[in-house]
């Protein structure tokens, strides 16, 4: 790492040429390559998959017109709608229109409200659907526009995460006192991220990338970024007041929180590439795209970072600092006496915090993973139109029909199949059975099943699993369930029955990974469980606030609705990779002391009041980056950022300076026991470089 630093700073202007040419060259391939991102199919293997399998691939799907007037099928209103219904029917990608004013129309008016079903291809644009509806629209007739082939996501709002980059600069300045030491972090973020996203764009056209890759790479790539830059940073000014020169500083800071720094974003990549367990392909490629934005921003934390210290030397330190005066943040006194506090107590002060993670937790226990549906979008919304159109007038279950798919492999099974129909509308939970007569012959049968409740609901979700192990069985047919609602389902229930494979994945490689760096038992055991209680409490805070919706209005996403099935993994993923950063920063200087000293006590009062300034500095601009996804308008998104902010708030300020420094200093010298056989077969690994001269730890303490 040492040469690094040194040929960054020597070949200063070279290195920042690099990246700004790398920069123009990314820049000028993707967009003269264009944008490939594709939206993953494949299905997890379950019942509706199967059905998807036995029906065989179709190239449509169906939308909905609703409309409400007063005497909704009289002459006039039809007079009204008919010309909206032939201009639809003459856009590019609609096959069919199915009026309610035809002979088999009936079932499509209540009261008063009517829809209109259309059979589309991809090629349909929603936005010249919605241009004709909007048209006819008056005070005497409301359109709105639904269903499976007019589904919109909100549009991304880009200013919140402005904002959050600006509160980030502000948190800068106010802990640096310095314009360009603030700068510089944010700078250096945007950089590496900029340059991983366009590759990540590069990229969709080899491999298959969702287009939220490129949020969530941005969204988690910021985060990092910006802490990673903060940690070299803070090194290089302190080594500065501490009377070094400036490559000397630089060499410093690389060599010590550089190599943490890598250290840490390599556990954060593996777990984002561990996502791959999961077996999803949107997932894996989220995982995909955020690992390369973090492997970008560690490499600018490494190189343009100590290449721009080069050119800015001291300019980097506040006018006081410059002028040779001691420095005067209350900081740095504040986390010393926060140490001596968590010395004096630190039985009581574990004991409240854990009462207190487990109160933020316990919400998790109630989570219920699913696909939010419109009823619960925003007020006002398109979408949420529709389903308070549709909803009073059909039922709240028209448009989360369950397809039944039944082999007929003789005459036998076709009289089963045609008996299973008629005795469905009194299943509990079905609304209406809809089923065209089996013919002489036929070896496929559908028949499509409207339940009472959304999509979204969970006596749904209890209606599918009452089809398949009590009603189905029974029926002496094989019929599996399908459709978007039970594949929603499924895919959920497939994804949550891995997820504590990789709960325990992740948990078994921080332990490892801590136990070779730190050569110790009980302090990567700490971490790992801590680890565990920080997951929880991000699972409690998305779950509060999105499934039950405490406040979920406030952030423009709608009323509470399940959680979105990979919400859970990314939220694991994320947070296992920035807890294990802050652990790493916090227990590599309480090691570098215990190494001097063999004083657990004072390595732990020690690691608290040098690094408490900088990760709580940390926290906080990941909290103002994380949380200002929050207000983005989409729903995914919104989730994993607030989660992430209220998780990594939680992580550094109750878990890694107040609790595992209590428990440390209970546990006492048997943090730093490690057996003799284990030394001998595991590698070293020095996370902190090389350690500080010893007058300046004294001077510190």
């Amino acid at each position: 790492m040492s040469g690094l630093a040194q040929f960054s700073y020597r070949r200063r202007r070279a290195v920042v040429v690099g990246w700004v040419v790398l920069l123009v060259g990314l820049a000028v391939a993707a967009l003269g390559m264009g944008a490939a991102f594709t939206t993953a199919t494949t299905l997890p293997d379950s019942e509706s998959s199967r059905a998807y399998a036995l029906m065989g691939s179709s190239d449509t799907s169906t939308g909905t017109v609703v409309w409400q007037a007063a005497d909704v099928d009289g002459p006039a209103v039809q007079a009204e709608v008919d010309p909206m219904l032939a201009e639809l029917a003459a856009l590019p990608g609609v096959e069919d229109v199915a009026s309610p004013y035809g002979d088999q129309g009936a079932r499509q008016i209540s009261g008063d409200t009517a829809f209109a079903t259309l059979t589309t291809t991809d090629q349909v644009d929603v936005d010249q659907v919605r241009e004709v509806t909007d048209r006819y629209a008056d005070d005497g007739l409301t359109v709105a526009v639904g269903g499976t082939a007019f589904t919109e996501q909100p549009e991304p709002s880009h200013g919140p995460e402005a904002i959050g980059l600006i509160a980030a600069l502000v948190i800068l300045l106010l802990v640096f006192r310095s314009g360009w030491a603030a700068a510089l972090p944010i700078l250096t973020g945007i950089t590496g991220v900029g340059a991983s996203l366009l590759v990540v764009m590069i990229a969709a056209h080899a491999v298959d990338l969702d287009s939220t890759s490129l949020t969530m790479a941005a969204l988690i790539g910021l985060g990092v970024g910006i802490d990673y830059a903060l940690f070299i940073v803070n090194r290089f000014r302190k080594a500065l007041v501490a009377g070094s020169s400036v490559p000397d500083a630089i060499t410093q800071a690389v060599t010590t929180s550089g190599r943490a720094v890598v250290f840490a974003g390599l556990t954060v990549v593996v777990a984002l590439l561990g996502m791959a367990v999961v077996g999803m392909e949107v997932l894996t490629g989220m995982g995909q795209a955020a690992a390369v934005t973090v492997l970008f921003t560690v490499a600018a934390a490494i190189t343009l970072l100590p290449a721009l210290l080069g050119m800015l030397g001291t300019r980097v330190l506040s006018r006081k600092q410059r002028a040779g005066l001691v420095e005067g943040s209350h900081a740095a006194p504040l986390s010393a006496r926060w140490a001596l506090v968590l010395r004096a107590a630190p039985r009581r002060i574990a004991a409240g915090v854990l009462v207190v993670l487990v109160a933020l937790a316990v919400p998790a226990l109630s989570m219920r993973v699913g696909n939010a549906d419109a009823s619960s979008d925003p007020v006002g919304s398109p979408t949420r139109e529709y389903a308070d159109l549709m909803g009073p007038a059909f039922g709240e279950g028209v448009d989360a029909t369950l397809v039944l798919v039944a082999e007929l492999p003789d005459a036998a099974a076709a009289q089963a199949f045609t008996a299973l129909t008629e005795e469905l509308p009194e299943v509990p939970g079905v609304a209406a059975v809809r089923s065209v007569p089996v013919q002489d012959g036929q070896t496929v049968a559908v028949a499509a099943v409207t339940p009472t409740t959304s999509a979204q609901a969970e006596e749904t979700q209890q209606l599918v699993d009452r089809l398949r192990t009590e009603v189905i069985p029974d029926s002496g047919v094989t019929v599996y369930v399908g459709g978007e609602t039970a594949t929603n389902i499924d895919i959920a229930e497939a994804l949550m029955s891995k997820l504590p494979l990789y709960l325990g994945l992740v948990a078994v490689l921080g332990f490892l990974l801590l136990m070779i760096a730190f050569r110790s038992v009980l302090v990567p055991l700490v971490g790992a469980l801590t680890n565990l209680v920080t997951l929880a409490v991000g699972l409690g805070a998305i779950t509060a606030i999105f499934q039950f919706g405490w406040g979920a209005g406030l952030l423009g996403v709608g009323s509470g609705a399940p959680i979105m099935y990979i919400v859970p993994v990314i939220i694991v993923g994320v947070m296992f990779g920035l807890s294990m950063d802050y652990q790493v920063f916090l227990v590599s200087r309480m090691h570098e002391e215990w190494s001097h000293t063999r004083d657990n006590g004072r390595a732990v009062r020690v690691g608290v009041a040098e690094t408490g300034r900088v990760i709580a500095t940390a926290a906080t601009i990941m909290l103002a980056v994380f949380s200002s996804f929050g207000f983005s308008g989409e729903r995914i998104v919104s989730a994993i950022g607030i989660g992430l902010a209220i998780a990594v708030l939680v992580d550094a300020f109750l878990v890694r300076l107040t609790l595992v420094p209590a428990l440390m200093h209970l546990i006492g010298r048997r943090n730093w026991w490690y057996p003799r056989w284990a030394d001998r077969v595991t590698p070293h690994l020095s996370v902190e470089g090389a350690p500080e001269p010893r007058e300046l730890v004294t001077a510190r303490d």
